[in-house]
């Protein structure tokens, strides 16, 4: 069975197609229909697959396989052989597809330019698109130079051609990688600025790619991936940043670009409070301190905090065990039970951890630690005088 016709490299804008089934194959497990002449993009190169319908019968997958063969997937029945049928695309996906696949032979040629970075490989993803180069240490700035340089070319409306061109033709092209193969290799044009060998869609115009925007970078195989966004995917992902800033300016009060200001005040605040909440924190947990030496009769000291939390139970244990053989049970009331604290003096050499146990047991908690300390979860209305082992 011969390749098939892409109807795609001669028009890319075309979205309907009249043709013919020429076989029932199998992808895979999957039947496939074979087309004369096809509209439809196969997942290849790091680009994904077009979608779309024919005769009415959504199309979910479309592969390729080494000899050419170009395999639609169907929802639904296959069409019979040599009958005529009618193709779309899926015009919105295919839109995204050729914008993000020329911005990224775009950022690919200025991370050659700005960064020396060469890239490995591609993906464009259904949520991501990523481009990984041989070089790591990418600073944001230089990244950020690249993003500027692409959307200068994409402001400058340039043109962009994909062609055939003959073999004495191809030798000569300054092409920004050699390609894999020798003969029928396409060349997309980024006129005066990207020459590269792909197979895949692209727009005619620098402008149609709208905007690139580099959204995180990372180390990745001893190199660096670049994630990008551009053309509609790009521009929806900025309106829903847009809305978000302005949603969150509205509930601080402050337009757009005051944000972060605002939220650094916020920061500062937070921080004050907690400065003084640990302050007065400190100061109640001395005062119960003194208050339970003052009422000890022994060793053992066993409170019930109903307010303050775990941190104020943990300051109360400190205060109690900083000395001595004193063995303390410090129970905090929390909204998800009762947070038990065991803990011992520096000279005592009582099993905390087994008194733990027992109190858990007793009450149908849980937790557990070591000899000096331990720590557990008791239900609500735990008394733990009542439990605590002698």
């Amino acid at each position: 069975m011969s390749g098939t016709e892409r109807a795609y490299f001669d028009d890319v804008l075309l979205d309907t197609l009249e043709t013919h089934v020429v076989a029932h194959a199998h992808h895979g497990d999957r039947p496939s229909l074979v087309l004369d002449r096809t509209l439809f993009y196969p997942e290849a190169g790091g680009q994904m697959a077009d979608r779309g319908s024919i005769d009415g019968v959504a199309v979910i997958d479309v592969q390729v396989d080494d000899e050419g063969v170009v395999h639609h997937v169907l929802e639904g029945a296959l069409p019979p052989i040599g009958a005529r049928v009618h193709a779309v695309i899926d015009r919105p996906r295919r839109r995204v597809h050729m914008a993000l696949h020329t911005g990224q032979h775009m950022l690919s040629r200025a991370l050659v330019d700005v960064c020396g970075a060469e890239t490995v490989s591609s993906r464009l993803g259904e949520q991501a698109s990523t481009i990984d180069v041989d070089r790591d240490g990418l600073v944001p700035a230089r990244l950020l130079e690249c993003e500027a340089l692409v959307n200068r070319v994409i402001d400058e409306d340039r043109s962009v051609r994909a062609w055939f061109p003959p073999p004495e033709e191809l030798a000569s092209l300054p092409l920004r990688r050699a390609p894999k193969q020798t003969e029928n290799v396409r060349i997309v044009d980024v006129s005066g600025f990207d020459l590269s060998a792909c197979g895949g869609t692209h727009v005619t115009r620098t402008a149609q790619v709208g905007l690139i925007r580099i959204t995180g970078s990372e180390r990745y195989k001893g190199g660096t991936r670049v994630t990008f966004t551009a053309g509609p995917r790009g521009r929806t992902s900025l309106f829903e940043a847009d809305r978000a800033l302005r949603e969150l300016g509205r509930e601080l009060v402050c337009p757009p670009h005051e944000v972060m200001a605002a939220i650094a005040r916020l920061r500062g605040d937070l921080t004050s409070s907690r400065e003084e909440l640990g302050r007065v924190r400190a100061q109640l947990a001395q005062q119960i301190v003194e208050d339970v030496r003052r009422g000890l009769t022994g060793e053992r000291a066993i409170v019930t905090l109903d307010e303050g939390g775990v941190e104020l139970a943990k300051a109360v244990v400190a205060g109690l065990t900083r000395e001595g053989s004193r063995v303390v049970v410090v129970g905090a009331r929390i909204d998800e039970g009762l947070h038990t604290i065991v803990a011992r003096g520096p000279d005592s050499r009582v099993d905390c951890g087994a008194i733990l146990k027992a109190i858990a047991a007793a009450s149908g908690g849980r937790g557990g630690g070591r000899p000096e300390r331990a720590e557990g979860r008791m239900p609500l209305g735990t008394d733990l005088r009542a439990i605590t082992p002698a």
